[in-house]
This record gives C-alpha cells, sequence and structure tokens, in this order.
C-alpha cells in the first residue's frame, strides 16, 4: 500500500465518507479553495493508479468508488508511524502521548482497563 500525501489522504476521506462519488461528488464535498476540475480528476485518477480506487463506467461518465477501507488505511498508517518515529514500540508511543499530549487521568484509566481486558480475553 503506498503512502498517500496529505492532499491525497483529505480525497480519500472523501470516497470514505461518500462510499462512491463521480468528480463532481468530491469537487462539491471538498472545503474552499476547491481545485480545478481537471486537477481533481488527475488526483483521482492517481489514487486509483495507486490502487485505493477503483471505478464504473455509464457511457463516459466515471463513477468511483475506495477499494482500501479507512480502517485498512488507518491501520497500516499507525503501524508506519510506530515503526519510523517510535522505534516499534507502542509503550514509546504511549509515553508520547502522557508526556506530550497530556493524556487526561480518565483516558489514562480507559486504557488501563482496555489492557485489563485484552488480557483477560487472552488467558485461556
Amino acid at each position: 500500500m503506498e503512502v498517500l500525501t496529505q492532499n491525497e489522504e483529505q480525497l480519500m476521506q472523501v470516497f470514505w465518507n461518500l462510499e462512491k462519488a463521480l468528480v463532481r461528488d468530491v469537487l462539491n464535498a471538498l472545503p474552499e479553495p476547491r481545485p480545478p476540475y481537471t486537477t481533481l480528476a488527475s488526483n483521482i485518477k492517481q489514487l486509483e493508479k495507486k490502487g485505493y480506487l477503483d471505478h464504473k463506467t455509464y457511457g463516459n461518465i466515471h463513477e468511483y468508488f475506495p477499494i482500501i477501507s479507512q480502517e485498512a488505511y488507518r491501520k497500516k498508517s499507525f503501524n508506519n508511524l510506530v515503526k519510523n518515529y517510535f522505534d516499534g514500540s507502542v509503550q514509546n508511543v504511549l509515553s508520547f502521548m502522557v508526556k506530550e499530549k497530556g493524556i487526561s487521568e480518565k483516558e489514562i484509566n480507559e486504557l488501563k482497563k482496555l489492557i485489563e481486558d485484552h488480557e483477560n480475553n487472552d488467558t485461556p
């Protein structure tokens, strides 16, 4: 799965929300300032080339739809983030979040509960 640019990620967010769309539907869903139609069409073709979108053709109209789920992209992106910026360590991620992002006591307790639930479900 190729890495997406920030602009491509924004377009994929639109597709994940709409599920299927024509170029003009995507254009209408984007915030101002919107790109020119032809630029957007090129960007969508690039996403298709990268394997994120496919299309159905109706005459000369292309209806695009995602073939990579948002969950699959999220998982791959997060795993790359952990690998490239946190030495592959989830502990380093959590430590960063606690120190730099000021995770609240409530959120820490919720994380502890998630870990405990995970541990309890893994024991035979």
